[in-house]
């Protein structure tokens, strides 16, 4: 399907992304922005925003949208905690995002690793803020606690999509299951923000992704991101369709009218597109509220 005039990004090419590619290769990390094919690489590694994945490149898990890879991972770095803080303190940034791979194979599904990195770039970098972006920790009792007692500044996992479509487009997740771990969040820890994020274009009807905003403010989660699903490859599940930018507008002004603190809804948008500004915002929303 060939993409809309909306959809479409420049090239990278600017002195900031060779930046950006240079400090991340010498340290040896793994970005979601490279291994997900992020459309807005180059508009964020120009201003050195990347979004940092841990534990390896390779997924345990198969999901029809995601171009991350999968397969059986290579064993944890345990320097990677240090590398990540050292190229947040290069990269001089304010707000970092940190990501993974869903981890079945460990037997805390990453917890502890994901604690390890928080509390590295806390002690080189106090003043940076982090948003976590996690998997669903899904039959790993205790892992969820872990994390949200290392206390982000953002707790952030992605719904993806509306239940209709789990088993074609998420097999290995179960809605409800991961709506409680952002309740869960919640519960634990009120003060953290909760986040999390929605494709659109995948065959969903305005009517569910309506109720899913439902479903997140009854769990009491603050922040909503929507953006079109791209398609990676010939083998990741198709396109049904592009949604316009008004679309997208409309969205936007019902999730705020649902009472969301903060909402990003553009066809470009993605789970750490423009985090550190909307971080911003967020914090800003809950003073007024």
């Amino acid at each position: 399907m060939r993409k809309p005039a909306w959809i479409r990004v420049k090239a990278p090419t600017s002195a900031g992304f060779s930046r950006t590619n240079k400090i991340v290769k010498d340290k040896g990390l793994v970005t979601v922005c490279q291994e997900a094919a992020c459309p807005n690489i180059g508009e964020c590694w120009e201003k050195a925003h990347a979004t940092f994945m841990i534990l390896g490149d390779t997924c345990t898990r198969a999901c029809a949208f995601c171009n991350v890879k999968t397969g059986l991972p290579e064993a944890v770095d345990h320097q990677e905690a240090q590398k990540i803080a050292e190229a947040v303190v290069e990269m001089g940034l304010k707000h970092v995002v940190i990501t993974s791979v869903d981890r079945d194979d460990l037997d805390d599904g990453g917890a502890d690793h994901f604690v390890n990195v928080i509390n590295a770039i806390r002690k080189s970098s106090p003043a940076t803020t982090i948003e976590i972006l996690t998997p669903d920790f899904l039959r790993k009792e205790g892992a969820v606690e872990t994390v949200i007692d290392a206390k982000p500044d953002v707790f952030n996992h992605n719904l993806e999509t509306v239940p209709r479509l789990y088993l074609k487009i998420r097999p290995g997740a179960r809605y409800y299951h991961s709506m409680r771990l952002l309740e869960r969040v919640k519960e634990r820890d009120p003060n953290q923000f909760t986040k999390s994020g929605l494709m659109v274009g995948l065959g969903e009807t305005k009517q569910e992704v309506m109720q899913v905003m439902d479903d997140m403010r009854s769990a009491g989660i603050d922040f909503l991101t929507i953006g079109q699903y791209l398609q990676p490859t010939r083998k990741h599940a198709p396109i049904d369709r592009f949604v316009t930018p008004d679309e997208f507008k409309a969205y936007e002004t019902i999730a705020r009218a649902k009472g969301f603190l903060m909402v990003s809804a553009t066809p470009l948008t993605r789970s750490s597109y423009h985090a550190d500004s909307d971080f911003e915002k967020l914090r800003a929303a809950r003073l007024a509220s």
